[in-house]
C-alpha cells in the first residue's frame, strides 16, 4: 500500500478512509472493460464492487500502480459510460483497485449520479 488511503485501510481506520471521498459510494456489480487493448487482454474480466459519481472500486487480477491512468467502458442500468480515471489505491491481497474519475464532463457526471442514485432505492 503506497497511499494514505491504503495506510488508513491497513491500520483498520475505515472511517478516516471513507471520509476522504467526496461522493457517497453504493454497492453495485457490473462488468467493466478497459479501453486499452493490452489492458483488456491482461485484466480478463473486471467487476465493480461499488461506485459513486467520482469513482469506483474494481476487482481485477491485473496489477496497477497508484497514479496510473486508465480508460474504462461500462454499461450500467442501460447507460453506457466511457470514462478516464487514475488508480487511487491498490489492495493486492484482495485483487482490488480504486479508480478516481478524471476529466468527466458535467453531463456524464449527472448521468452517472442518476445511476448511482438508482442503486440506493
Amino acid at each position: 500500500m503506497t497511499t494514505k488511503a491504503a495506510d488508513d485501510m491497513e491500520s483498520g481506520d475505515a472511517a478516516a478512509y471513507a471520509n476522504r471521498r467526496a461522493d457517497e459510494r453504493v454497492a453495485a456489480r457490473f462488468e467493466v472493460r478497459f479501453a486499452q487493448t493490452q489492458d483488456a487482454a491482461r485484466a480478463l474480466r473486471a467487476y465493480s464492487v461499488n461506485i459513486s459519481a467520482g469513482g469506483l472500486c474494481l476487482k481485477t487480477r491485473k496489477s496497477y500502480d497508484v497514479g496510473s491512468q486508465v480508460r474504462l467502458s461500462m454499461a450500467i442500468e442501460g447507460e453506457e459510460f466511457h470514462l478516464t480515471g487514475i488508480i487511487a489505491w491498490v489492495r493486492d491481497e484482495a485483487e482490488a483497485i480504486g479508480v478516481r474519475f478524471t476529466d468527466m464532463n458535467d453531463e456524464d457526471r449527472a448521468r452517472l449520479q442518476r445511476v448511482v442514485d438508482s442503486f440506493k432505492r
